[in-house]
């Protein structure tokens, strides 16, 4: 749509400077969270039937007692995500969603939720206590909470200079 009348049958382009057109250079192009989820399943080695749904978002912030991390898992019970420390380091976070059973004479006019199962793996740093993890659900959020061990300061001695 443009501001200027459309004489002569004239329409609104991308190369009219009034239209009110807007074009997306990156329409139909993947998003960024594609490119994430597809790392992540590449760097995990996790086959291919693993589908992040709702891309399994999940924040990582160090607090100066402990890491914390919280992934949004609407519509899960705590039953359907397990939280795992492997290989001594490596936190996993993971679970599946059903796909709800279709009943006969039901007409679907969308379905834009995803099903499917989802994994996250994050390497724990040093100072990770893996033996005291805690996890916890509310309102669709999983907490995980990593305490994190006191670095213990280096020793420093004085050497008195003789001469």
């Amino acid at each position: 749509m443009s501001l200027i009348p459309s004489f002569f049958g004239r329409r609104s382009n991308v190369y009219d400077p009034f239209s009110l057109d807007v074009w997306d250079p990156f329409e139909g192009l993947p998003s960024p969270s594609n490119f994430r989820q597809l790392s992540d399943q590449l760097r995990s080695g996790f086959p291919s039937e693993t589908s992040s749904f709702a891309s399994a978002n999940i924040d990582w912030k160090e607090t100066p007692t402990a890491h914390v991390f919280k992934a949004d898992v609407p519509g899960l019970k705590k039953e359907e995500v397990k939280v795992e420390v492997e290989d001594d380091r490596v936190l996993q976070i993971r679970g599946e969603r059903s796909r709800e059973q279709e009943e006969k004479g039901d007409t679907w006019h969308r379905v834009e939720r995803s099903s499917g199962k989802f994994m996250r793996r994050f390497r724990l740093p040093e100072n990770a206590k893996v033996d005291q993890v805690k996890a916890a659900m509310e309102d669709g959020v999983l907490t995980v909470t990593v305490p994190k061990a006191e670095v213990k300061k280096a020793d420093v001695k004085s050497v008195e200079i003789s001469g």
